[in-house]
């Protein structure tokens, strides 16, 4: 037993964070899985699955822990949190980390950067907690916010403070209390309402020939693009559209209208959809080369 991985575990308890042991020195569940369930003890009616077992007993958590190093899960669903894991690129690529795109997110929706309780991942990146709206009920997500963001809600679950991988210890790295999960966060992060697939419509309006006919292609792209390229395509095809807004050829509220339209038809939030067309029309706008030279 290890009397810091222990009061790890009971530290998370006491603030209402249902843990479960993972195995030492690694991110995997020390639990069984439903291939080798004894159907005995906590299973006696049932395969129970680590979301289900995590507890803040107090007991039951001594008696775990009682038995080997574990490090320490927290169910991130039952103990009404939600996580945002900024993480680090694989091996030496100089993409930007989760932090610097959540950055950039934030910006693009015209709010600071949340300020709220803050770990250190033994990867080097972030872990920012936040409290679960009331009756809302999140799932995970990976790479939807931005490239390198994934969030943990129900069914996902996070490393506690004071366990360790060979890749380093997770830390509290300071920030206040648990801070509310921001309204524009939840908007995001809420699946988008099942949309009937029915033909694009554009407007009906004046302008060139040529840039109405970009306009329905690149909205086209951006319904069909697979789930997880939906905003990145949106970007590239709104700023590909961009240069006829500079030129005159279209009017910038038709272009929004119709991009946004599609962003949604193809499962975005209408608020993701309005940040990142607002975000990709101004680059567009501020980077356009004359008709002559382009």
């Amino acid at each position: 037993m290890s009397e810091h991985l222990l009061n790890a575990a009971l530290t998370a308890a006491e603030r209402g964070w249902h843990v479960f042991p993972l195995r030492p020195h690694t991110k995997r569940p020390a639990l069984h899985g439903e291939a080798s369930c004894p159907g005995t003890g906590p299973c006696a009616a049932g395969h129970r699955k680590w979301e289900q077992r995590a507890t803040t007993d107090p007991g039951l958590i001594r008696a775990t822990w009682s038995r080997a190093p574990y490090n320490v899960g927290i169910a991130t669903g039952p103990s009404g949190l939600v996580v945002v894991d900024l993480d680090k690129p694989k091996g030496s690529s100089d993409a930007p980390d989760g932090a610097t795109t959540f950055a950039a997110l934030c910006e693009r929706t015209g709010h600071p950067v949340p300020a709220t309780r803050r770990t250190r991942t033994a990867s080097g990146g972030e872990h920012l907690y936040f409290a679960a709206p009331a009756g809302v009920r999140l799932g995970n997500t990976a790479g939807t916010l931005a490239p390198l963001v994934d969030t943990r809600a129900w069914g996902g679950y996070v490393v506690a403070v004071g366990s360790t991988t060979p890749t380093g210890p997770y830390e509290h790295v300071g920030g206040p209390e648990v801070a509310e999960l921001p309204v524009w966060l939840l908007e995001l992060l809420q699946p988008a309402p099942a949309r009937p697939i029915t033909p694009l419509r554009l407007p009906a309006v004046s302008g060139n020939r040529a840039a109405l006919a970009a306009l329905e292609a690149e909205c086209a792209i951006v319904v069909g693009a697979p789930d997880h390229q939906r905003n990145i395509t949106l970007n590239r095809c709104a700023f590909k559209v961009g240069r006829f807004v500079a030129w005159g050829d279209l009017p910038r509220h038709v272009v929004e209208e119709a991009f946004q339209a599609a962003g949604e038809a193809s499962g975005l939030t209408d608020a993701e959809c309005r940040a990142t067309i607002r975000s990709a029309l101004n680059s567009s706008l501020r980077k356009a080369r004359a008709r002559d030279a382009a």
